[in-house]
């Protein structure tokens, strides 16, 4: 199996700090850049599995730099440089401990709880009647409150702003580039025979703006649909053909692991490592339309910590 990345600790010319997420490391330079590592790590329900897959991380950076690059000229964004095809260098924020997720149909953890009952998420009543994998009248949006450790929990627009976790001002902004964003990765999915089905935005602030922070409609964060054979699928209640991690979910469900107490992750063997990154590089070509090449992974901290160090100089 190809050489993964799991874990770093480089040591930049004025790092403040470093910060180990699920799957990225982040690099506080002198409180005005990140680095962020978009390493191999894997992760579902809230754990990370236990072992990386294989051209993950620059899977997840080069689409995150796409859309980010894509969008930038409508919503302002933290991205600088992408010196590295696992890293991109950007403007330091102060981030929101609220992630914005926006739905375009009734799927996922979202169907699940439907399924169970469950009619209002986060605050927003859905209808009575709904299908598995049924578009909603319009997107909602069931934010999140963003852990640093275990489950993020769901919460309304109201809770938000009356816990003061967002002021109402800004909360509206997220708001709006959110449903302006997946307009846009909507019609940008659409065109490569895809439906982008839903996915999720984080924002921060620098000074008075509100920008765009970290990745945008990647595997990890996002979920696509084939438009092709769409309709016929749910109309027979068949299970869509899609690209996102929501295979690997279903291959943890089928093992009986849901990230509770008391349960294993089944073995991950070298060929559903290696079965998962030819889903994320399958992901990649679609969204993005341009083949996948991948990067040299004989020695993955050198040729890192060389590309970011070059980028440093010419920033700093």
């Amino acid at each position: 199996m190809q050489a993964t990345l799991t874990s770093t600790d480089f040591k930049f010319p004025g790092q403040q700090s470093l910060y180990h997420g699920k799957v990225r490391d982040v690099y506080n330079i002198d409180d005005t850049l990140l680095v962020m590592v978009a390493t191999d790590r894997i992760s579902a329900f809230d754990v990370v599995l236990p072992k990386g897959i294989p051209f993950k991380g620059q899977v997840l950076n080069q689409i995150a730099a796409y859309f980010l690059d894509a969008t930038a000229a409508e919503i302002p964004n933290w991205k600088l440089a992408t010196p590295d095809p696992m890293v991109t260098v950007g403007k330091k924020a102060e981030g929101f401990r609220v992630e914005m997720i926006i739905r375009g149909y009734l799927t996922g953890s979202a169907w699940r709880e439907y399924a169970a009952g469950v009619r209002e998420i986060c605050g927003v009543k859905l209808p009575e009647g709904m299908r598995e994998n049924q578009k909603f009248p319009e997107p909602i949006i069931t934010p999140t409150t963003k852990a640093d450790a275990g489950h993020d929990e769901n919460i309304s627009r109201e809770e938000i702003i009356a816990q003061g976790i967002v002021s109402a001002e800004d909360y509206e902004v997220m708001e709006r580039y959110t449903r302006r964003l997946f307009e846009i990765g909507t019609k940008m999915a659409a065109d490569k025979g895809l439906i982008l089905v839903d996915t999720k935005y984080e924002f921060g602030k620098i000074a008075d703006q509100v920008i765009l922070i970290d990745e945008i409609h990647t595997p990890d964060s996002s979920r696509y649909f084939y438009a092709d054979g769409y309709q016929e699928r749910f109309e027979k209640g068949e299970p869509q053909r899609q690209l996102s991690k929501e295979f690997v979910r279903q291959w943890l469900i089928e093992n009986g692991f849901m990230g509770k107490p008391g349960q294993k992750v089944p073995e991950m063997t070298d060929e559903i490592c290696e079965s998962i990154s030819a889903r994320y590089i399958e992901l990649y070509e679609h969204v993005t339309g341009q083949k996948f090449v991948p990067a040299d992974s004989a020695d993955l901290d050198r040729r890192i910590e060389t590309n970011v160090l070059d980028c440093l100089n010419n920033l700093r």
